[in-house]
């Protein structure tokens, strides 16, 4: 226990600069050098209580935490700002001027072998089947593009974020019959996801926190994590990944039934959405099987350091098997 414990402790890019920070208010961030853009919406510092005494053992026990404020981006990251990152000849016609060199140093996925859309939509529709190492090297090539250091959130953070001050199973309460106003579900997504934003979003301003994808966090997911938790509350908790699986995604997607949409449901990485892949060793970047999966940008408001931001961008990928 004494090694899950340690993993309270705030990750290293929590660290707290010296230089002065910018005003912590919604912003949109200019993709440099492109015509892209996305929103992040401010999201206070504060407690909240974690978990649901109503919900799978891996919820409980509810447990307070205090957080630092950050920014979490206002849908999830969608198709158009994510191909320029996955294909470099893209990138090339769709910039502004000439790709900067430290950008095209970023390593780029693996062209899938099939159509990573599955037919759903692409234009303003959520990414998705990336890999968790995969999600992080495109916050890389974010940071490569505007020099500003983007990350997955950690656990608690999009509980915190998604419960936008609620301590109810959903941040619109306990009646799971208003959740087709807020969320594209199994009931109502027939089967695919949907351009993000189109429904109502939480009292923070974040559309689809519940539903279209579910969206990766930075933790490992260890089931019984939060019974780990000791004192009266945990700063900044997140358990530092070690492992390849299994990694933590909330919020369920367009395939999940209303239950496992809950600002608390906890959902691990699994490898078999590798069964399929035919390559040897399979993809460090793709989970053909999950087209379920995407992104939710994260950044914090004590900026970290440069050695911190490259510790954080720069891990080896770990071989799958």
């Amino acid at each position: 226990m004494k090694s899950r414990i340690s993993t309270l402790l705030p990750l290293v890019f929590f660290a707290i600069q010296a230089s002065a920070q910018e005003k912590h208010e919604a912003y949109t961030q200019q993709i440099d050098g492109t015509k892209l853009s996305f929103e992040m919406k401010a999201i206070p510092a504060g407690e909240f209580l974690m978990g649901s005494k109503k919900g799978k053992p891996d919820e409980q026990p509810v447990h307070k935490v205090k957080l630092d404020p950050f920014w979490m981006s206002t849908v999830e990251v969608t198709w158009d700002i994510f191909e320029p990152f996955l294909y470099k000849d893209y990138e090339t016609t769709h910039s502004t001027g000439p790709v900067p060199a430290n950008v095209d140093a970023v390593t780029r996925p693996t062209k899938p072998y099939l159509d990573m859309t599955f037919g759903m939509g692409k234009e303003n529709h959520p990414a998705l089947a990336m890999t968790h190492y995969n999600a992080i090297q495109f916050c890389k090539w974010l940071y490569a593009r505007t020099g500003v250091f983007y990350r997955l959130p950690t656990e608690a953070e999009w509980e915190y974020a998604s419960r936008a001050g609620s301590t109810t199973e959903y941040f619109f309460g306990d009646d799971e019959s208003k959740l087709g106003d807020y969320a594209w579900y199994k009931s109502n997504s027939e089967g695919k996801t949907h351009p993000v934003g189109k429904k109502q979003p939480n009292p923070w301003g974040l559309y689809d926190m519940y539903g279209n994808v579910g969206e990766w966090t930075y933790d490992q997911y260890i089931p019984d994590f939060y019974a780990g938790i000791k004192g009266e509350k945990a700063n900044n908790p997140v358990a530092v990944p070690d492992k390849l699986y299994a990694n933590v995604i909330r919020g369920g997607s367009y395939d999940d039934a209303a239950r496992e949409v809950r600002s608390a449901s906890r959902l691990p990485s699994d490898p078999v959405w590798k069964q399929l892949d035919p390559q040897i060793p399979k993809s460090n970047w793709w989970f053909p099987e999950a087209p379920f999966i995407g992104i939710r940008l994260v950044r914090p408001a004590k900026a970290p350091s440069k050695a911190e931001i490259d510790a954080y961008y720069n891990k080896a990928p770990i071989a799958d098997y």
